[in-house]
């Protein structure tokens, strides 16, 4: 059975998270624009049966609070996590960051180090934004997206929404999928998303100096981070695994849920 809470996060932002099953905790956290029900594939899972699934809607989005001016600087981020761990008492745990929850998970490392983290999970992660390098990384298809990112025009907003909900898996969705993901989508405020986007942020200092075990996944059709992006990753850790998912977008745990669940099961149990 799934449960909820409301946690007071960094500059006393409330934060609503979800969690269910028991054993070690595993923390997911999703990408920009999206919320905790992009997990549903995982809470539905057999994977309650060994681990306690814990997805917070991150700062500005989701049922979590969207203050106008609160997503520029890393320690919020890290001490949203932070915040989470200290009110549902998590220890020795695996931390999953999807696309942009890459740069709020190694926001936490940078602020508080592992000594609460047995590993790292990032899928189609995003380590740094905001810099020449960074930018290289991501899909062209998605670039082309980020001025209607930011509109305020109602229609166009919806518009390039949907049209990033397509860009996020590499086959079509089946209509009740798609509308399901456009939902929690078209919550975020064009703010926020312009918010999120305006960071300058690197992280590959973080990932060199990783003394936990990571495990980066990546969709060979990605098509908003490119899948050089978890190459490069994988790297600079010391103890790195890397696993490609053929025909594949930037959902590999909705678009492989199986293979997915496996491999985070695994890893959780490695680590």
């Amino acid at each position: 059975m799934e449960a909820q809470h409301t946690v007071r996060g960094g500059g006393d932002v409330a934060l609503r998270v979800a969690e269910a099953g028991s054993g070690r905790p595993v923390v997911l956290v999703h990408g920009l624009s999206q919320s905790r029900m992009c997990w549903r594939k995982q809470f539905d899972s057999d994977l309650t049966d060994d681990f306690r699934l814990v997805a917070p809607d991150c700062r500005g989005h989701g049922d979590s609070e969207k203050p106008r001016d609160a997503y520029d600087d890393s320690a919020l981020w890290a001490e949203d996590l932070h915040s989470v761990m200290d009110a549902l008492d998590l220890e020795d745990l695996v931390l999953v960051g999807w696309s942009y929850g890459g740069l709020a998970v190694l926001d936490y490392v940078e602020t508080f180090g592992t000594d609460r983290t047995a590993g790292l999970c990032l899928v189609g992660g995003v380590a740094a934004i905001g810099t020449e390098a960074a930018t290289t990384l991501l899909g062209p298809a998605y670039v082309d997206l980020v001025p209607g990112f930011v509109s305020t025009d109602a229609e166009e907003s919806v518009q390039t929404m949907r049209r990033f909900v397509d860009l996020c898996v590499h086959d079509d969705l089946p209509s009740e999928e798609r509308y399901y993901m456009l939902g929690y989508n078209v919550v975020v405020p064009p703010h926020v998303r312009d918010s999120l986007r305006s960071r300058t942020v690197t992280h590959w200092e973080e990932l060199s100096r990783l003394d936990v075990p990571a495990l980066f996944v990546h969709g060979t059709e990605d098509a908003v981070m490119l899948p050089e992006a978890s190459r490069e990753y994988a790297a600079l850790v010391d103890d790195a695994e890397l696993s490609t998912y053929p025909e594949t977008g930037h959902s590999p745990f909705w678009e492989a849920p199986a293979r997915f669940n496996d491999e985070l099961r695994e890893f959780a149990l490695r680590v």
